[in-house]
């Protein structure tokens, strides 16, 4: 029996910039009858460079918002946040959760055959070893080579998608992972899936690269369903779109993560909660 009222509530997603949108599109492909709520803290983006501390605190204010909104699930479409703070919050709130590095290291751990895994994030989610400890516990055989490169969040949030520039960064953070003979990448933070084209030319056809978007959309799913949170209803709703600053930065790259415009984005003071 469905969770009627409940199941109607929206999810809630948040994100420390615009990357979490790459998490939202795939909900809207997967979860076509599910509203979603975002919140975008470009105020105080990135959260890669920050100590766990301050991770943790803005995580909490971000769940603090998202409740607010009312939400029946959230999303912490974040890797750093996921690394650095996702158990933290877990155990202060009794509404349900994710992170992103689950879904990434399962399908990574699927997808490898020699069992050599590359892993490309901020500073904070390579320091913190999450995806390293999330994948030996799947598969203790597989080699985990971590590398951070926290200039693709800055290509991303300003447009520089595929320009020479954002190839010729990319090869330079990219060749010393790409000599350690690894056949996958997962991009461990939500801000470079549009950078794929580009991740994907300097490392070559035989590596296939993870986006943990759609496999945490996928896990968002069969979550909500073990739940009886899913929402089989077809209401209308507007999906809402939430920063800690500059609305029109958000409207305007959000054509790199999402396939609609974003034409409403409200700005909150997210020091408030």
């Amino acid at each position: 029996m469905n969770n009627g009222h409940l199941s109607r509530k929206p999810i809630g997603v948040f994100d420390s910039g615009v990357g979490g949108l790459t998490v939202v599109s795939q909900i809207f492909q997967q979860l076509p009858n599910e509203q979603v709520i975002y919140f975008g803290d470009m105020g105080r983006a990135p959260y890669g460079i920050r100590s766990a501390d301050v991770i943790k605190r803005f995580s909490r204010q971000n769940v603090n918002f998202l409740l607010e909104q009312d939400v029946k699930f959230i999303v912490v479409a974040c890797n750093t946040a996921s690394a650095l703070a996702l158990d933290y919050i877990e155990h202060i709130y009794s509404v349900p959760m994710m992170g992103v590095i689950e879904p990434g290291a399962r399908a990574a751990a699927r997808y490898s055959k020699n069992n050599r895994i590359g892993v490309i994030g901020t500073e904070a989610t390579i320091g913190s070893s999450s995806y390293s400890k999330a994948l030996l516990k799947i598969n203790p055989k597989l080699e985990v080579f971590g590398l951070p490169c926290p200039l693709f969040v800055s290509l991303v949030e300003n447009g520089y998608i595929e320009k020479q520039a954002a190839y010729l960064i990319a090869e330079d953070y990219l060749v010393p992972i790409r000599d350690k003979n690894i056949d996958t990448l997962v991009l461990g933070c939500t801000h470079y899936p549009p950078l794929k084209g580009i991740i994907g030319k300097v490392m070559g056809d035989s590596v296939r690269l993870v986006d943990s978007a759609d496999e945490t959309a996928k896990t968002v799913k069969r979550l909500l369903t073990e739940l009886d949170l899913a929402n089989n209803s077809n209401n209308k709703f507007t999906h809402k779109f939430y920063v800690s600053d500059t609305p029109e930065k958000l409207k305007a790259i959000a054509k790199y993560f999402v396939d609609r415009p974003i034409d409403e984005v409200e700005m909150i003071d997210i020091n408030s909660y």
